[in-house]
Formats: C-alpha cells, sequence, structure tokens
C-alpha cells in the first residue's frame, strides 16, 4: 500500500508491504537505484546505512513487544532525499500512523521550526519512534515492579518465569536497538555533508536519543539482574529452611520408632510388656523422649 503526503516543497511516501509496482512507480519518480528498490521489496536482517549523490539510504529495526504483531521487531527502510523521504515497511507501525496524521494537519511542519528540507522529517520521524521504544520499556519497568512487590510477597517460586518473561523482553530491546549505534554514528559523522553544517545538532541529537533509551533498557537490566539474584536467595533459603525441618523431623522420629518397635519384639523378657498399663508406659516413655529431644534441640537453635 501506497500513502503520499505532502507539504510545500517536501514529500513523504509512505510504502506498507508495498508490491513490485509500487516499488517501480517510486524508483522511477525519484531515480532511485535498482538495488536500492528490489530491497524495498523484502525484509533486511541487519541495520546499515548507504550515502549515493542524490539520498541517503538506512534500514533500522524497532522492537514491538506489546502489540499485536506478528514479529517483535519491525523494520522500517529510509530512503532520504533533499525534498522527499520514502519509508518502507512490511506490518503497521504505531509511531509511523501517529506521525501521518500530524503531518496531516501541518502541526509539526511550521517552516521556522521544522527546516526546508527532507532530514528534518526523519529527525521527526526517528524522535517519535524512539519515543515509542520509550513506552515498551516502560512496560517492562512496570513488570519488574510487580516481580519486586510479589518477590518480597513471599512468591518467589511463582516469580520465577516472569523473570525469566522480563529478562528475554530486555534482551529483545537490546538485539533490536544496539546496532542504532553504527547508523547513528556514520550519519553523524557523514550526514553534514549531504545535510549541511546547520543539520548537525539534529544529528547529534538523534544520537542522543539513541543512547537515553539504550542507557535506560541497560539500567533495567542491571534491576533485573538483582532482582534474580534475590529471588534465587530466598528460593535457596526457604528450600533450606524446608529440608531443616524434614531433617529435623526425621531425626525425631527414627529414634522414637526404633524404642517402640524393640518393645514390639517377642521376647519372653520385655521387661514392660505385660505389665499393668504397659501400653500408656511405652506411650509415656516415647513422648517423654521426644520431649527431651525437642528441648535440646530448642537449646542448640536447630529448631
Amino acid at each position: 500500500m501506497l500513502s503520499r503526503h505532502e507539504h510545500s516543497s517536501l514529500v513523504w511516501i509512505d510504502l506498507e508491504s508495498p508490491t513490485r509496482e509500487e516499488v517501480r512507480a517510486v524508483m522511477d519518480e525519484f531515480g532511485l537505484a535498482h538495488l536500492i528498490a528490489e530491497e524495498l521489496l523484502l525484509p533486511t536482517a541487519k541495520p546499515r546505512v548507504e550515502f549515493y549523490n542524490d539520498y541517503i539510504y538506512a534500514i533500522l529495526h524497532f522492537p514491538a513487544l506489546r502489540h499485536t504483531h506478528r514479529t517483535i521487531e519491525q523494520e522500517i527502510d529510509f530512503v532520504i532525499g533533499k525534498s522527499f523521504i520514502i519509508t518502507t515497511h512490511y506490518d503497521t507501525i504505531d509511531p509511523l500512523h501517529t506521525f501521518s496524521k500530524l503531518f496531516e494537519v501541518n502541526s509539526i511542519l511550521d517552516k521556522s521550526v521544522m527546516g526546508d528540507h527532507a532530514g528534518f522529517l526523519f529527525y521527526y520521524m526517528l524522535k517519535r519512534l524512539y519515543k515509542a521504544v520509550e513506552h515498551e520499556i516502560d512496560f517492562v519497568r512496570s513488570d519488574l515492579s510487580h516481580i519486586e512487590e510479589n518477590i518480597f510477597s513471599g512468591h518467589e517460586v511463582g516469580m520465577v518465569e516472569r523473570l525469566s518473561r522480563s529478562a528475554r523482553d530486555l534482551l529483545n530491546l537490546r538485539q533490536t536497538i544496539e546496532p542504532h549505534r553504527d547508523v547513528l554514528h556514520t550519519l553523524d559523522k557523514d550526514g553534514q555533508m549531504f545535510f549541511g553544517e546547520e543539520f548537525v545538532s539534529y544529528l547529534r541529537a538523534l544520537s542522543n536519543e539513541y543512547y537515553r533509551v539504550h542507557n535506560h533498557v541497560m539500567r533495567l537490566t542491571e534491576v533485573l539482574h538483582e532482582l534474580r539474584e534475590t529471588n534465587n536467595s530466598l528460593l535457596s533459603t526457604k528450600e533450606n529452611e524446608t529440608m531443616r525441618v524434614l531433617t529435623i523431623m526425621a531425626l525425631l522420629t527414627f529414634p522414637l520408632s526404633l524404642f517402640v518397635a524393640i518393645f514390639d519384639i517377642n521376647a519372653r523378657s520385655n521387661p514392660i510388656v505385660g505389665l499393668p498399663y504397659d501400653f500408656w508406659i511405652i506411650v509415656g516413655i516415647v513422648a517423654t523422649a521426644g520431649a527431651l529431644m525437642v528441648w535440646y534441640f530448642k537449646r542448640r537453635k536447630w529448631l
């Protein structure tokens, strides 16, 4: 599907799962290289940026962990010229959809703010996309807060799976956005020759947006590791306590069971069996021995 947006001399072409005919039409209109046009038809595994005489070709991937999309990683291809920008993606990108609404009402395209080339469109798009990544990070942060509450409420066992899911989300976030560093570094270094000196501060601002988002992910990763260590420690303590109780119970019951078994031996010289109240005598001896053992264990602080 091809969507066309225009404002003054700027043109934005948005392609979602484009057909070969749509890509060919865009290639002919904006003079794209044949290889670039071919790459717009299919997803690309790795982000990268390439500079051409009349445009820049960049590929970036963004996480989509909490949306009903086909994948948890969404690719956007950018072709950025002086007066046009082409975006290609293979699924609905929520931040781009919102940006298109803003574009239609010209809420961000005032000349005094926006600038006069498509690099500014790229800047505002990326800012909105990084804002969406921050929302993904907020979801993970909320999950970790709930996990922390449950860990200290005695639900350590149930938190093992939730910690694993949060670790998977953070790993996906990190793996998706970390390749942006090299792309943005190249844009920051070489983009000024294409867009001019006045755009350098915007390119650096994009790098700052990336590092801010990346730092959030790294801080949450550290929080996750601390929570996992705490949860594992509490689980180990609880398991040790259970084993201690079971050991004490075994230590209590074994000698008493042995004592009862001795008096159950069918022998002629059994000193108690056969006496009046012999059953109660045996019960009293067992109860007294058990009480003495409990007293001794408590005195030694084993219980």
